[in-house]
């Protein structure tokens, strides 16, 4: 029995005509038979009487039934209201995963934002490595990922942003802290502090010195940028980093930012969501927010 059969059956009993209740119900006159038999036949008990000429009336056993099924329609409908008016409530944790050289400077102002207009979510972010972003959008335990230089894979979904400006950093005191922009041909046999290998900003890094012909020379490597920019201003080496990323120390004047003279050098940055994935109306909200304020 299906709920279309009740529905069509109550409209039988209200209209007391067989060809109106088929045409509420966009089926036949003959169809329309066909269910209240079935339902007869289910129920075991005649349910309307078949008077030739006059409106069909339900007999004792068919009010009953008209009853039950205007409740059972009736609660279908509540139930389909709340789910649709559900499906636009924001509410919950959205769980993000990201870098820290990505999310630990860009991301904080835009949490806040969406925080203040929707103060009913929590939104937990995770720092975690490149591959660990990834692994937790493909296996569902995060609505979206922040990455840089994002891959496009066969099971993800990128949403470019605006790429971020890259700079060299360098200490106060170094040779190169006077210059207001440098050559990356410059940095050859320069003590370099580097990302580890397996961090994508290392590949870019990397392709960029090679391409100015820049042999720098690496005396650490780390996948943290804290990390990088506590090494720097120590006086370990040099860096390449995201211009965004040192704002804070270029003011307080423990780091200085210097622009490549090749012109502005840039990394991708993107959002990563898993392909097929139903997003949340707290996720479709977050995402539009850094769309519009970090978009391309």
């Amino acid at each position: 029995m299906h709920i279309e059969t009740l529905k069509t059956f109550c409209d039988l009993v209200e209209t007391g005509s067989f060809s109106e209740a088929g045409r509420l119900n966009f089926v036949s006159q003959s169809a329309v038979s066909q269910q209240l038999r079935a339902l007869e036949r289910r129920f075991d008990r005649k349910l309307i009487e078949r008077r030739q000429g006059r409106p069909a009336v339900p007999t004792e056993a068919g009010r009953l039934l008209y009853t039950e099924s205007k409740a059972i329609l009736e609660q279908l409908r509540a139930l389909d209201q709340k789910l649709r008016q559900s499906a636009e409530i924001m509410a919950g944790t959205l769980r993000v995963a990201t870098v820290y050289s990505v999310g630990l400077h860009a991301l904080p102002p835009f949490v806040k934002q969406f925080l203040r207009a929707h103060p009913q979510v929590n939104v937990r972010v995770e720092y975690v490595r490149t591959d660990g972003v990834y692994a937790a959008c493909l296996d569902g335990t995060i609505d979206l990922g922040i990455v840089a230089q994002p891959l496009r894979r066969r099971q993800i979904e990128v949403i470019p942003l605006r790429p971020e400006v890259l700079v060299v950093v360098c200490s106060p005191e170094h040779p190169l802290a006077r210059r207001r922009e440098v050559p990356l041909a410059r940095l050859a046999g320069e003590p370099f502090v580097a990302f580890d290998r397996g961090v994508p900003t290392r590949r870019v890094v990397d392709r960029l010195l090679k391409q100015h012909g820049a042999s720098v020379q690496i005396v650490t490597e780390f996948d943290n940028i804290e990390t990088i920019k506590r090494s720097v201003e120590a006086g370990l080496g040099v860096s390449i980093l995201p211009e965004n990323s040192v704002k804070n120390e270029v003011k307080l004047r423990t780091l200085v930012a210097i622009s490549p003279s090749e012109g502005p050098l840039t990394r991708s940055v993107g959002i990563i969501v898993r392909k097929g994935r139903e997003r949340s109306p707290t996720a479709r909200a977050f995402i539009e927010l850094l769309t519009a304020g970090m978009g391309g």
